[in-house]
């Protein structure tokens, strides 16, 4: 703290208070802190995660690009307004009927020229040059044009609703992956904490031998290296506990940025993961392919391919389409549009139009055995995951069959770890083991409770792949 500082802080001791009072309050405003189960955590990804409001962004978009296929058979309206002006009218060149005209007339009279002789008509009048319109023109219109009969517009209304579970059911697809990482990722945790409680009384273990090697060495039952093989086992696990606990907080960070939280909020589990909580539910031999969110989509896929067949089927159908339009028009050698009193020429047509496709050079049939093929590709591929979900029924349930008896393994191995550990320490501290026996116990006591925490993960991911595979993952 500087010199003006702590000035500060002597002159105005209230107001640097309130300041840091008004700090506190807006840091405890910020941060909040979530206590979770997995199932609120899968909720809130689901609320949160930038993944899954993208999917409904995609879900969004589909429905204006159904609001798009319906506006094909809704009445089109158009209005136009031009305004020309001509330094130079147009010249037109045209046969000189009106000395045809004069000279027929004459002739019809019996006129005759002033040597007496009866006027004839020439053989060729010529051609008259004369500038035609005005310099100014101005219109203004309104145009109708709805669609009687579009095969093809017609089966784009009726695929609507099939585009819009597509796209819902993507969004369904990338929830259920995100939910498939929350659960690995909490379950990770959860045995984070469990080896974090296991370090801390492995930890109190060793330091309660060290005080009793300390106390035997001073008595003169034990050696100066008995001492320090006991401290050196005590530092290893001190240091091996503090990096589990930043892995544990690496993960935790990880966890808020799958689910969508910021990283300055705290997260508390709310379960544990027993070896209960990975048993409870029982494998069922029975389950259905459509309950896969996989299978569905490639259903409406293939429903959208034979949409696509039926489309350019219809396109051999003639088209018809009504129009109309009304429209107003001015002449003018002056830009006096806006005056009173000037005249504007309305006209207005209303037509059917009918249009008969006769040749297009094959292009719809390759269009409509190009839209088969597609609706054959979707079929394989929806055989193809047939066997795929069957594969990962049978192996993620070999999987988990097998994880949870390795468990139940690693929970009596490590017991008995526990045991062989005890009972050494105790013929040590009675004068009756060395310090060998004691570290290798307690090596092989770590590595007991390191296997049954990662039998005990490895089934509770086991458990997760085949609700996965059954399609009954929250």
């Amino acid at each position: 703290m500087t010199k003006q500082m702590k000035r500060v802080w002597m002159r105005f001791p209230f107001i640097t208070g309130l300041i840091f009072s008004m700090i506190t309050v807006y840091s405890q405003d910020e941060k909040k802190v979530h206590s979770f189960t997995i199932k609120d955590a899968v909720n809130y990804a689901k609320q949160n995660s930038n993944q899954v409001k993208k999917a409904l962004e995609d879900i969004r978009i589909q429905e204006q690009v159904n609001r798009e296929v319906t506006s094909n058979a809704l009445p089109q309206i158009t209005g136009s307004a031009a305004l020309n002006y001509f330094p130079r009218v147009p010249v037109q060149s045209f046969p000189n009927f009106i000395a045809a005209a004069t000279y027929g007339v004459l002739e019809e009279e019996g006129v005759k020229d002033g040597d007496g002789n009866a006027i004839v008509s020439p053989g060729d009048f010529g051609f008259v040059q004369a500038q035609f319109g005005t310099k100014w023109n101005a219109s203004v219109g309104i145009a109708l044009n709805q669609v009687l009969f579009d095969g093809q517009v017609f089966v784009g209304l009726q695929a609507r609703d099939a585009a819009m579970s597509l796209a819902r059911k993507t969004s369904e697809i990338t929830e259920e992956t995100i939910a498939i990482n929350v659960h690995k990722i909490y379950y990770q945790l959860l045995i984070g904490h469990q080896q974090i409680e296991l370090y801390h009384a492995n930890i109190q273990r060793f330091e309660k031998l060290l005080h009793d090697t300390r106390e035997i060495y001073k008595n003169g039952f034990a050696e100066k290296l008995d001492v320090d093989k006991v401290s050196v086992s005590l530092t290893n696990l001190k240091t091996d506990s503090l990096k589990l606990n930043t892995q544990l907080a690496n993960g935790y960070l990880g966890l808020k940025m799958l689910i969508g939280m910021p990283l300055r909020d705290s997260i508390i589990l709310a379960e544990e993961l027993t070896e209960e909580l990975v048993k409870n539910q029982i494998l069922d031999t029975a389950y259905d392919y459509k309950d896969r969110r996989e299978y569905q989509l490639l259903e409406i896929g293939k429903e959208l391919n034979e949409f696509n067949v039926r489309r350019y089927k219809l396109s051999y159908i003639p088209t018809v389409a009504l129009y109309s339009q009304l429209n107003t028009q001015a002449l003018r050698n002056e830009f006096n549009f806006f005056k009173s009193g000037g005249m504007w020429f309305a006209n207005s047509l209303v037509g059917l139009q009918i249009n008969v496709p006769i040749f297009d050079g094959f292009r719809r049939s390759a269009q409509i055995a190009q839209a088969k093929s597609e609706v054959k590709k979707t079929q394989y591929d929806i055989e193809l995951l047939k066997l795929n979900i069957d594969y990962d029924v049978a192996s993620s349930r070999n999987r988990f069959r097998d994880a949870v008896l390795a468990v139940d393994a690693q929970k009596d191995n490590m017991q008995l770890a526990e045991q062989v550990f005890d009972q050494t320490k105790k013929k040590y501290e009675q004068g009756l083991g060395s310090n060998t026996e004691i570290n290798n116990s307690q090596t092989e006591l770590r590595l007991a409770q390191t296997n049954y925490f990662a039998a005990l993960y490895d089934a509770a991911i086991a458990k997760v792949d085949y609700l996965k595979a059954v399609g009954k993952i929250y």
